[in-house]
């Protein structure tokens, strides 16, 4: 008989997560797909709405360090070659998606969300004006990627970015 996997705490968390109902659902509907796991890191695919010569999808990589009760960080991310996402190939828009897809937030390290632990710091505020978009260890990941979906999937969002 095999011994059990030993998980780190936060990695058991997340799996758990992912085995859960809604995030399950969600995977059926094709708003997102796991891509990989080198815990703490989690690359997961994002689905956008269709628009001429852009992507059905975009990469994430989320730091999940102290998952769930430690918020997820997360960049734009080219799954196909394991590297950050060229800002020229990030997701454009007229409003909304360019104010989160952010190059010179950061350096592009992360995305300006109030989810997001890397942009949260320094913006209290977000608490007040954003609630729904504040991280919730119960929701976890999921709250991070419905947001990111909605934005791919809202008329604001026009398609690559461009040069």
């Amino acid at each position: 008989m095999d011994a059990p996997t030993l998980r780190r705490p936060d990695e058991q968390a997340f799996l758990d997560e992912v085995e859960g109902g809604a995030f399950q659902l969600a995977l059926h509907l094709g708003r997102w797909r796991l891509v990989g796991i080198q815990w703490p890191l989690v690359d997961i695919e994002v689905a956008a709405a269709p628009r001429p010569g852009a992507p059905t999808a975009y990469g994430f990589r989320f730091d999940c360090s102290g998952y769930p009760q430690a918020p997820a960080t997360g960049r734009p991310w080219d799954v196909a070659v394991a590297a950050p996402l060229p800002v020229a190939k990030w997701p454009g828009g007229r409003s909304r998606v360019p104010a989160v897809f952010r190059p010179d937030w950061k350096g592009g390290a992360c995305l300006y969300l109030p989810c997001d632990r890397e942009s949260i710091v320094g913006h209290e505020n977000w608490r007040s004006e954003h609630p729904a978009q504040i991280w919730k260890p119960e929701r976890g990941l999921q709250l991070y990627l419905e947001v990111l979906h909605e934005l791919l999937d809202s008329h604001d969002y026009t398609g690559v970015r461009g040069g």
